[in-house]
């Protein structure tokens, strides 16, 4: 059995991303994440990755992990013809609290879904690869409820509950 968990297009730049899971809910799941790229009138598959299922994770507010990226093929095609200029093609997989109305992602804002979960895809020059946009949770009112910066690994709510405790 294959579900898909999650996609996301970001229309603007031409990407997309989708997560998908084979045999949920069973000791041998398996996850998959595909990146797109629209190029001549066409989606075209650049990459992706997959590996054993996540653990389900109890989410405050705000949990982003398990990014990857691919550099992309098709505008490696595009004058200069360089596939060093080629934009990379990024994504991470997001997890979000119940409380979370929206997630912005840069300049994006995607609805939370359901089920809590859910795929950003977006480019960037390859030489800042490793850097996501900032991604901030706002509650349903539209308030910031916490944010994680590019090369952040805890979100602000996490930070701060970690300073209450200590």
């Amino acid at each position: 059995m294959l579900t898909v968990v999650s996609a996301d297009v970001d229309a603007t730049a031409g990407v997309g991303a989708v997560w998908m899971v084979w045999r949920p809910r069973s000791p041998r799941t398996c996850e998959h994440i595909a990146v797109l790229e629209w190029y001549e009138e066409q989606w075209r598959y650049v990459g992706g990755g997959c590996g054993s299922g996540d653990d389900p994770v109890n989410v405050d507010v705000l949990d982003v992990r398990n990014g990857g990226g691919v550099r992309s093929l098709t505008r490696s095609n595009v004058p200069p013809r360089s596939i060093t200029a080629a934009p990379w093609i990024s994504c991470v997989k997001v997890r979000l609290g119940r409380d979370v109305g929206q997630v912005l992602i840069g300049a994006r804002r995607i609805e939370n879904p359901e089920q809590c979960k859910l795929i950003a895809v977006w480019t960037s020059p390859c030489i800042s690869r490793k850097a996501r946009p900032v991604i901030v949770a706002l509650g349903r009112d539209g308030a910031e409820l916490s944010r994680i910066g590019p090369h952040d690994s805890l979100d602000s709510h996490t930070w701060a509950r970690l300073r209450e405790d200590s």
